[in-house]
């Protein structure tokens, strides 16, 4: 457990985790470990604007550039709906990510399909 020196001199301990929780039980894991955990799963991506993917993530680099397959986009229409395309592969540009849920299904499609190779 980490120390603090108080204004008079005198030490007080002061926790590093919450209570009851000892240090060793604190694991820590960074964002690019968790990416890298969810290589060859799917991946729900929701970009700046409004799109948003489905698909297995097969890799990225340092600045979150992914290539995803077996991929579906979801993109809001006028009327409400989403429109959905099939694409079988896509790369997507890292400083576009907004949000990542890894395992995630994306929207609940509503209609109007399109399918591109």
């Amino acid at each position: 457990m980490a120390t603090t020196t108080g204004a008079s001199g005198g030490s007080a301990a002061a926790p590093t985790t919450a209570p009851g929780v000892p240090d060793a039980a604190v694991s820590q894991l960074l964002p690019l470990e968790l990416i890298d955990r969810c290589i060859g799963s799917r991946i729900w991506v929701i970009l700046k604007g409004e799109r948003e993917f489905v698909g297995i993530l097969r890799g990225f680099d340092d600045y979150v550039n992914m290539v995803l397959e077996d991929v579906t986009e979801f993109e809001p229409v006028a009327d409400g709906r989403m429109k959905t395309t099939r694409l079988e592969q896509i790369l997507l540009n890292g400083s576009s990510i907004c949000l990542m849920v890894p395992g995630g299904e994306g929207p609940i499609p509503t209609t109007t399909s399109t399918s591109s190779s």
